[in-house]
């Protein structure tokens, strides 16, 4: 069994002809504006993929026997078309994972929804508790996600997810998040907070200190086999034993995101054009991209350790995640800067005079600015306390 899993990670790592996830942001537009959107999203573009175009690409994504694609935003339910293109692409053979904060989940749309067999949803939830879900994803968010699960577990579906980034205010709560997917018949979801959008402008404020993440990482020992991670917390392999899953960075070899004009970037937390491998609108359309762009070729190759050479832990944890390496300023070939023996850290102190990269554009209604200030008690307070909006 190990070796099998062994060649297997090494076909993939030298990519696919397709993806096996692909995620697709279908719009920027947002009724949320939540602090650590990775895609800073609010409002909409109005280049946005047509409807027709949409189809077109679902018609690829079933020519290229694509498992299933994860769509998200934005909110994904605010385009008018979002229920159609659900079920066009449900009917054409391309299973859809999408995530929603639960808003627009009417009892008729939970019927709707659970009758379809080939979907699965996931709720967005950041806190176990309204205090700590509502201080990062707004006002009152928390009980519309509630509500939604309500009405999912209602109509008779189980299974769907709840989907939660860690943060250093709710790792005090994974038990709790676990007593909510039990009593909802759903499934945890566990993904890291990454420095991407607007989770760069309050990552030093929100990602878990390095006795949290030691505390994700023993907690997912023991709960890995009924949480889903997708692969978040393969740095954390330091420690020890690897989690289950991939356990390396998939950009550009099993995954991708296409976003709402149809930029396709290697990574789904990676949206700069640092990372941008081309256009679904384009004469080659989404396959071409994906077959022969030159950055995903690149990402293909056998990749450097570069400074985790001499690290015995490299084949563990691969150097970490490219997206947050890439927004915190350290080199692609550097340590995580959440790695688990210290060097991250020591990495961060080193940046001198490095200009962080930013999104290219940013889709936020209200961009939020963050006074630095950390809690006395990271678990009890919240996360937008000292915030002060921007001018």
């Amino acid at each position: 069994m190990t070796a099998v899993v062994g060649r297997l990670a090494d076909r993939f790592e030298q990519g696919l002809d397709a993806p096996i996830c692909l995620t697709w942001e279908l719009t920027y537009a947002c009724n949320l504006a939540c602090t650590h959107c990775l895609s800073s999203s609010g409002r909409r573009d109005p280049r946005e993929l047509t409807t027709n175009e949409c189809i077109a690409l679902i018609d690829e994504f079933e020519r290229m026997q694509i498992f299933y694609v994860n769509i998200g935003g934005g909110e994904p339910t605010i385009r008018a078309d979002f229920w159609d293109l659900l079920d066009y692409a449900t009917s054409h053979h391309v299973g859809v994972k999408f995530s929603t904060n639960g808003s627009r989940i009417t009892p008729d749309r939970a019927r709707q929804l659970a009758a379809n067999d080939y979907l699965d949803i996931q709720i967005s939830l950041d806190g176990a508790t309204a205090e700590v879900n509502d201080a990062v994803r707004g006002n009152g968010s928390f009980d519309a996600a509630i509500k939604a699960m309500e009405r999912l577990a209602d109509a008779g579906m189980s299974g769907f997810k709840i989907s939660v980034v860690a943060t250093r205010h709710n790792v005090g709560q994974l038990d709790r998040f676990a007593t909510l997917a039990d009593r909802y018949g759903a499934q945890l979801r566990l993904t890291r907070l990454r420095p991407s959008g607007r989770g760069a402008d309050v990552w030093d404020d929100l990602h878990p200190t390095s006795v949290q993440q030691r505390q994700i990482y023993d907690w997912l020992v023991d709960h890995g086999d009924q949480v889903l991670t997708g692969d978040s917390f393969f740095h954390l392999a330091g420690y020890g034993e690897s989690l289950p899953g991939l356990n390396l960075c998939g950009a550009g070899r099993v995954v991708c995101l296409i976003d709402p004009v149809g930029d396709v970037y290697a990574c789904p937390f990676a949206i700069h054009d640092e990372f941008l491998a081309g256009n679904v609108r384009s004469d080659e359309g989404f396959a071409g991209v994906w077959r022969t762009s030159s950055l995903f070729s690149s990402l293909r190759e056998p990749q450097s350790a570069g400074a985790c050479a001499s690290c015995g832990h490299f084949d563990a944890c691969r150097g970490g995640c490219m997206a947050a390496k890439f927004f915190t300023g350290l080199p692609l070939d550097g340590p995580d800067p959440e790695c688990v023996l210290g060097h991250g850290e020591t990495a961060l102190a080193q940046r001198d005079g490095v200009v962080l990269p930013k999104p290219a554009v940013d889709h936020s209604r209200q961009p939020i600015a963050l006074r630095t200030r950390r809690p006395d008690r990271s678990c009890d307070e919240s996360p937008l306390a000292g915030f002060t909006p921007a001018p």
